[in-house]
């Protein structure tokens, strides 16, 4: 359940890369990104502190009642402690990860307080143990925090290409506020997107919140 595990490699498109360009492009730009990104949040130490002052100036702003997150992997934030914080200053605010991920399925998302027993699931990714207690699955965040390998500033994000957000959020009977969690050396001008890509409300980086 390190945070220095390394990022999931998902392939789910059915299209072959040879005849998709953007797809082509977004591999390209992960290539670029993934070290950038993990240069940029291990270079300096306040760089996390920046991003996590943000997040919680958001979430307590949003007036939120369930927060959906993530566990780090290596290069991103690592937004555990904020959200203990966050959820010690309100007992009714809940926290939530992401269960066993299934391909071309939405997120479903299990309850998670700080000392909720965890176990690795697929991709080395740490996910509450009770996400078999049918009470604690299916929470329906209000927010969503979601990490980015790129962005840009019109709201859209580069992932590691699995399209589990996107699906998430195009699912939602009602679309839950979202943030991106990403470093500003991994700002693009433009990314390259596709119709099923869906921008976020914001993305926080160290340096700033980008609104969209």
């Amino acid at each position: 359940m390190s945070a220095n595990s390394p990022p999931p490699s998902v392939n789910p498109s059915p299209v072959p890369d040879a005849i998709d360009p953007i797809r082509l492009e977004k591999i390209a730009l992960r290539k670029r990104l993934l070290p950038l990104r993990q240069a940029a949040l291990t270079s300096d130490p306040a760089t996390e502190h920046a991003i996590a002052a943000g997040v919680r100036a958001w979430l307590d702003a949003g007036g939120f009642r369930c927060v959906g997150f993530y566990w780090p992997l290596a290069g991103e934030p690592d937004l555990r402690a904020t959200l203990s914080h966050w959820l010690a200053d309100d007992p009714t605010r809940r926290a939530a990860l992401p269960t066993e991920v299934q391909l071309a399925s939405p997120l479903r998302f299990a309850g998670w307080r700080p000392d909720t027993p965890m176990r690795i699931g697929r991709y080395g990714i740490g996910i509450p143990e009770n996400d078999a207690d049918a009470p604690a699955v299916d929470i329906t965040p209000d927010a969503l925090l979601i990490p980015c390998v790129g962005f840009d500033a019109r709201g859209f994000r580069l992932g590691y290409g699995g399209g589990f957000y996107d699906r998430t959020l195009a699912d939602a009977a009602q679309r839950p506020a979202t943030l991106g969690i990403a470093l500003e050396a991994t700002r693009i001008a433009a990314l390259p997107t596709d119709t099923f890509d869906i921008p976020l409300d914001a993305i926080q980086t160290e340096q700033q919140r980008y609104r969209r």
